[in-house]
């Protein structure tokens, strides 16, 4: 395969193709049938870098099987195991992994741990992921315009 060099990638020609330099750039027009929309504030680099280390903490099935059964209320290890029907050692691994992302809490009563969600925030971003896939692969309906699913038999009727 022969090496990408900037004199061997292709330039686009014409008036419109500007310099590529930021500092040159010209003022990009939209089609006139196409709305012209502001660009939304961007947020700091810092809460970028911790919503995508958040992302991450939840981006395995049994993560997300985890938080789903937790916005329903706290559980203990054993009872997450019973109910994923993995392994206490897998359980207890993934959820080192969303407590040290700050999703989960745990606290000790006795001989066992008790874990619950952090905030209710993490349970909408989840269930709407899986709604989402459901969607998707055919397996769920989507949504009329004018409702959206909160929980699974309850919905939420948004004003317009």
């Amino acid at each position: 395969m022969p090496a990408v060099t900037p004199d061997s990638v292709p330039q686009p020609a014409g008036p419109a193709a500007g310099t590529g330099h930021p500092d040159h750039a010209e003022e990009h027009v939209h089609s006139p049938e196409r709305e012209t929309r502001r660009p939304v504030p961007m947020r700091d680099q810092q809460t970028l870098v911790e919503a995508g280390e958040l992302l991450r903490a939840l981006a395995a099935p049994v993560r997300i099987a985890i938080v789903l059964q937790l916005r329903s209320g706290e559980r203990c290890v054993h009872e997450l195991v019973e109910a994923l029907g993995v392994t206490q050692p897998l359980i207890s691994q993934h959820l080192r992994v969303l407590k040290s992302a700050g999703v989960v809490h745990g606290e000790r009563h006795g001989r066992e741990v008790v874990y619950r969600l952090v905030d209710e925030h993490l349970a909408h971003i989840v269930v709407d992921a899986a709604t989402h896939a459901e969607e998707i692969s055919g397996r769920r309906p989507r949504p009329t315009a004018t409702t959206r699913t909160i929980e699974p038999h309850r919905q939420e009727t948004e004003t317009a």
